[in-house]
């Protein structure tokens, strides 16, 4: 059972403490502050300084010894920057200024006990989780993590990851390639976006020699680099309706065909997708092959965005934060209270890719040890350059507004831009690239203005 000790400095920490063990099952060591060291049981240190005691724990944690790892989390009331910055710098792995941080700080006490991230337990034996890089602990990603856990002893269930842009999706199909039968096999990722619709039949199944101009040698397709391991098909949606039809072959008798050859080819592959929300709407418009669809959504998990995962994204931070610090060379930077709300305020369109961009960007452009929180998000919504779209204008130069303020919108990420605006990535690109005032744009926008 995990291990909590309390070193308090306060009284009113026995009131508070039964009201918050009521959510979390641990045992509680509560410490007189003249005690020599936490004992090497305790699996977190909880530093209770509340009602004015800061400054005594700033002493404690320079007079008392830890155990090397453990994390300590100390509580007061003084939200002040400086405060928090003087307790890090002493030892402690985070604080949190009551009643401001009560409910990030009953989160990042449940995360500590978890081990410091929300993640699906691993069998007994088994080793690390294979889940370990999944880091949250709210009900939407604990409820994919533990769906995903069920998988892992099945080598061959296909699975269809739903979610948007930035959300994860090819981390959780690697995460379950590693921790089932295939682990130590082949995980080959291919993003069906990614190449022209002439490429990526050759790029997936291969060729032979002379089978189209440039061939000047066979060559084996990503069917054949993943055989005997995971093969994940990141935006499935984006797939031609012709390779659809042969993706759906490989599935049922598990063979492929070089592009150009006659001989059919044993695979030994599990196939893992991935797709937005969206996927389902191509196969009503027909874009999308139903009974291929029906294939590879037998199972569905479907990853939140970020803004539906509360306190999570100050998890997250956390998390990247000690990462990208050791990728450049700089000391952790302490998330401040003003940086906290702006985390929690802002509804991060492009999920934890546009919150890891945020971080690194804030990071570098602020003094060793601390984060810019005004580089973090550097404009609100509603306060970006060129808000107001242009009316009244031709229609085109509204659609090519629309667009370009939809991106801005979304941080930059024009996948998240084509999904809000309901078009395909590549008629975004069209429009972005596209003459206001051209006339063959306003005939194409206005034809056909939501297209897939």
């Amino acid at each position: 059972m995990s291990r909590l000790s309390v070193i308090a400095f306060s009284e009113a920490f026995r009131t508070f403490w039964k009201d918050l063990a009521q959510d979390l099952t641990v045992a509680t060591d509560v410490l007189d502050a003249a005690d020599a060291a936490v004992p090497a049981s305790a699996t977190v240190a909880l530093v209770w300084a509340a009602g004015g005691a800061e400054r005594d724990a700033m002493q404690w944690l320079e007079t008392h010894r830890v155990p090397s790892g453990l994390p300590v989390l100390v509580v007061g009331t003084d939200p002040g920057r400086r405060t928090a910055m003087q307790l890090v710098a002493r030892g402690a792995s985070d604080y949190f200024a009551l009643p401001e941080d009560l409910e990030i700080f009953r989160n990042a006490v449940a995360a500590a006990l978890k081990g410091g991230r929300g993640e699906a337990p691993a069998a007994p034996g088994s080793g690390p989780s294979p889940f370990a890089d999944i880091v949250g602990d709210s009900p939407a990603i604990r409820q994919a993590l533990a769906r995903a856990a069920q998988l892992l002893p099945h080598r061959n269930a296909r699975v269809l990851i739903i979610g948007e842009t930035g959300t994860g999706k090819e981390l959780f199909a690697r995460a379950i390639h590693a921790g089932g039968p295939r682990g130590a096999t082949p995980f080959v990722a291919v993003n069906c976006s990614a190449f022209p619709e002439h490429l990526i039949e050759s790029e997936l199944f291969g060729h032979e020699r002379g089978a189209f101009t440039d061939a000047h040698a066979a060559k084996p397709g990503l069917f054949e680099v993943a055989d005997g391991g995971t093969l994940f098909l990141d935006e499935i949606g984006e797939l031609p309706l012709g390779l659809q039809a042969k993706l759906l072959r490989v599935l049922e008798d598990g063979q492929i065909r070089r592009v150009g050859g006659t001989k059919p080819r044993s695979v030994d592959v599990r196939i893992l997708a991935a797709s937005d929300d969206q996927l389902q709407d191509r196969v009503h418009a027909g874009g999308f092959r139903k009974d291929l669809f029906f294939r590879l959504s037998a199972i569905t998990i479907r990853l939140p965005a970020l803004r539906e995962r509360g306190d999570d994204v100050v998890l997250l931070a956390q998390s990247l934060l000690r990462r990208l610090a050791a990728e450049h060379g700089l000391p952790v930077p302490l998330l401040t209270a003003e940086v906290r709300q702006r985390l929690q305020r802002h509804a991060w369109p492009g999920n934890v890719r546009e919150l890891k961009n945020a971080l690194e960007r804030a990071l570098l452009l602020a003094p060793p040890g601390e984060l810019s929180a005004a580089e973090l998000l550097p404009a609100t919504d509603g306060q970006r350059d060129g808000g107001a779209l242009p009316f009244p204008a031709p229609l085109c130069a509204i659609t090519t507004a629309a667009a370009r303020a939809t991106v801005q919108i979304c941080g930059g990420n024009r996948k998240e831009s084509a999904r809000r605006l309901r078009i395909s990535p590549k008629r975004l690109r069209r429009l972005l690239a596209a003459n206001a005032g051209t006339g063959s744009l306003l005939e194409e926008t206005v034809e056909a203005p939501f297209a897939m």
